[in-house]
């Protein structure tokens, strides 16, 4: 919980930094823009975090919008499949795509980097492949009227994107935190070897990430595409897994796997957001949005780093005092 105070406590202090260079950032419209972007980035975020938490990593996830956002469209506006199919069709793809790279990461022992990155690939091309390289969208259209209002709706002006954001992280919360799975998944993610030997089935837990991270990055698919209103296959989602690597990081997962928590990788979306809006807010040019991504990985894994550096070194000094408490006394010298 240390990390999550220490982060929460960084979030309103940029915030407040960011209020005093601009006033406008306390604006009700872009309070509420920014409320809007933090859900539709954290929802596949959380996913990105449990693969994280795992010991894996998934870099396919921007490719996997652009190919489930074309299928989805075409679904819609092409074939006119009733919008509550279309919907399943894309959460099952997404499941689908996630099940597919776990099992060759879990039974065929492939890396998650080299996986991952086949897939984000593959995707992409065979969005592009699938549509020609051309645009899909829903036109003046009124395709799925009712799912649109769900997903690019508003509560009382609260974003829809945001309040589901808060209802998955509640539930997700529970399901790492207080359930049996979510202890495997830090076991596994700490060591799995060990695990294994401690009876845990380490192929199940690891497959059990990838999947429920497709099927967010599904829904996440259908957000999007009604955020954007369009898919271009070779740019929609492009280096979106970067975000969410980024804000899980930030959120305090370790990408040696093992750590992270639910509530600090929503704090790390908020937080993204918060830098990019002040990246904005100073006129810095959008093109070094990628440079503020990579610096903020950067300093994510260095202080990751320096932490399990400290705590190696605490545990290192605990043991010696534990074994020279412990120590026989001998001849009437205490023997080291």
């Amino acid at each position: 919980m240390r990390k999550e105070l220490g982060l929460l406590l960084l979030l309103l202090l940029v915030s407040a930094v960011t209020a005093i260079i601009n006033p406008l950032f306390l604006s009700t419209v872009n309070l509420l823009d920014m409320a809007n972007l933090i859900g539709l980035f954290g929802v596949f975020s959380i996913g990105q975090g449990l693969v994280i938490i795992s010991g894996g990593i998934d870099l396919s996830v921007g490719s996997m919008f652009a190919l489930l956002g074309v299928v989805f469209v075409d679904l819609l506006t092409t074939y006119e499949i009733a919008w509550p199919l279309a919907l399943l069709c894309v959460i099952a793809g997404g499941v689908v795509l996630g099940g597919v790279q776990s099992f060759l990461i879990t039974r065929l022992r492939m890396q998650p980097f080299i996986v991952t990155l086949c897939g984000l690939l593959i995707y992409r091309g065979a969005a592009r492949y699938y549509t020609t390289d051309s645009t899909r969208g829903f036109g003046y259209g009124d395709e799925a009227d009712m799912l649109r209002t769900l997903a690019a709706g508003h509560v009382y002006g609260v974003p829809n994107t945001f309040i589901f954001l808060i209802v998955l992280a509640l539930i997700m919360g529970v399901v790492l935190h207080r359930s049996v799975y979510g202890r495997w998944l830090y076991a596994v993610g700490k060591n799995e070897e060990a695990a294994r030997f401690s009876g845990i089935r380490t192929y199940t837990v690891i497959s059990g990430a990838y999947i429920i991270s497709g099927g967010l990055a599904g829904i996440s698919t259908v957000l999007l595409v009604f955020y954007t209103n369009s898919v271009s296959p070779s740019s929609f989602g492009n280096s979106y897994e970067l975000y969410a690597i980024a804000a899980a990081v930030l959120g305090g997962c370790s990408l040696r796997g093992g750590e992270g928590s639910i509530l600090g990788i929503v704090l790390g979306t908020a937080l993204l957001q918060v830098l990019q809006n002040l990246v904005n807010i100073l006129g810095i040019p959008s093109s070094l949005n990628f440079a503020v991504m990579g610096t903020v990985i950067l300093l994510g894994v260095l202080a990751d780093q320096q932490l399990q550096a400290r705590r190696k070194l605490a545990a290192a000094t605990a043991g010696a005092a534990r074994s020279a408490v412990a120590a026989p006394l001998v001849g009437g010298r205490l023997e080291t």
